[in-house]
């Protein structure tokens, strides 16, 4: 891993660190019991501009322009989520076969679309971030230099998973 990928790393722990920790329960063996990452509606532009400024983070460490949120995108991202939920599958194509160039089309998104990264998961906004980061492909779409616009949207299931969907375009 470079420096400036740690640097970036750093940063997105730094993010995570700031938000208000849950109380920890213990089960009867005194273990701590598994904690659901919740997302209530108070909750949700906190969890975006998480999400916004830890992209941005990553981003000025590789010397990248800023990306801002895009209302068409993230509708995209919104109705993407709620269908992987419905499919119960993470994937790139929507349960009527559409595309993520379809859906930004759909939304009349007039950039170009550069990616879309998604994931299945228990885990935080800037924990999936991190991940992404991991991946070559998805890593890519996050520091792709065309990249002004985001998208980025969730759902969540009665069981606490999440449904994570972020796109960028020009």
């Amino acid at each position: 891993m470079n420096r400036t990928t740690l640097t970036g790393l750093i940063g997105l722990l730094f993010l995570a660190a700031c938000a208000t920790p849950a109380p920890i329960r213990t089960g009867p063996d005194g273990q701590p019991l598994p904690q659901v990452y919740q997302i209530t509606p108070a909750r949700s532009d906190e969890v975006k501009f998480n999400m916004l400024d830890g992209v941005n983070v990553l981003r000025r460490e590789q010397g990248l322009a800023p990306v801002e949120f895009d209302a068409a995108l993230i509708a995209a991202a919104a109705t993407h989520s709620r269908d992987m939920s419905v499919q119960n599958r993470p994937w790139h194509f929507g349960s009527d076969g559409s595309s993520p160039l379809d859906r930004v089309a759909r939304v009349g998104y007039q950039g170009q679309l550069l990616g879309e990264n998604i994931s299945e998961t228990y885990e935080t906004e800037l924990e999936t971030l991190a991940a992404w980061m991991n991946k070559p492909d998805t890593k890519g779409v996050i520091l792709d230099p065309a990249a002004r616009r985001m998208g980025f949207s969730w759902h969540q299931e009665n069981t606490g998973k999440i449904w994570w969907t972020l796109i960028l375009g020009t």
